[in-house]
C-alpha cells in the first residue's frame, strides 16, 4: 500500500517531542470557545511566571489536575483568563503567560528551519502561521520570547530556550531597518533592532 501523496509528512520536530512523551496519542482540547456559561467571579487560583499553579496559596502538585485545568483555559475578549466549563466561567490570576515552553526541537536552517516546542503541560506546538512567536523587552534590556499555543494563550520560553533562540539569530534589513531576529517557518521573525540586540 502506498501513502497518499497529498498527505503531509510528519513534522520531525514534533515527532521527536512526542517520542519524549512516550508516543502516547494526544486527545483534542475541549471546545471552550463554544461554551458560553455565566461568569461566576474569581477564584483563588494563580499561575506563577514559572508555570506553577497555585490554589488558595498552595501549589497544585498533581500534574494531571494541572493539565485538566490548562485544557479549559480561555482568554476573554477583555483579556481576562478564565477557566470555563459548560456550566460556569471563573476568573484566575496569571502572573505572565499561562504556559511555559520547556523543551524545543529544531530541524534545518534559515527560513526552512522547523521548530517545535513542548509546554509544561505537554502541549506540542510547532512554530508556524497559527503558532507565531512574539518578543517583549524585559527589565534587563533583553527580550522575552513567547509562542502562541491556542486561543490567544501564550507560552513564555524558559531562559535556556531563549538563549538557544538567540544563538540561532542573525541580522537582516527589514523595511530599511537592521534587525536581529530568527529565520524559521518560512519567514524572518524580528526580535529587536540590531543596535539594541
Amino acid at each position: 500500500m502506498t501513502a497518499d501523496a497529498s498527505e503531509a509528512p510528519p513534522d520531525p520536530t514534533l515527532s521527536r517531542l512526542s517520542a519524549a512523551l512516550g508516543g502516547l496519542p494526544r486527545r483534542g482540547q475541549p471546545p471552550v470557545e463554544d461554551w458560553n456559561p455565566p461568569y461566576c467571579g474569581e477564584i483563588d487560583m494563580r499561575i506563577a511566571a514559572d508555570g506553577t499553579w497555585f490554589h488558595n496559596g498552595s501549589p497544585i502538585r498533581r500534574p494531571a489536575l494541572v493539565k485538566l485545568f490548562a485544557s479549559i483555559l480561555r482568554r476573554e475578549a477583555d483579556g481576562r483568563i478564565v477557566l470555563v466549563t459548560p456550566v460556569e466561567r471563573v476568573g484566575i490570576r496569571v502572573d505572565d503567560a499561562p504556559f511555559v515552553a520547556v523543551e524545543m526541537a529544531v530541524d534545518g536552517a534559515g527560513e526552512a528551519r522547523r521548530i517545535g516546542f513542548r509546554t509544561n503541560v505537554d502541549d506540542l506546538v510547532p512554530l508556524d502561521a497559527e503558532h507565531g512567536l512574539r518578543f517583549e523587552a524585559d527589565r534587563e534590556g533583553g527580550f522575552r520570547p513567547y509562542i502562541h499555543v491556542r486561543r490567544g494563550l501564550w507560552a513564555l520560553l524558559t531562559r535556556a530556550l531563549a538563549y538557544d533562540l538567540a544563538g540561532m539569530g542573525e541580522e537582516r534589513d527589514v523595511d530599511g531597518t537592521r534587525w536581529f531576529g530568527l529565520a524559521a517557518a518560512g519567514r524572518f521573525h524580528p526580535i529587536a533592532p540590531a543596535e539594541a540586540a
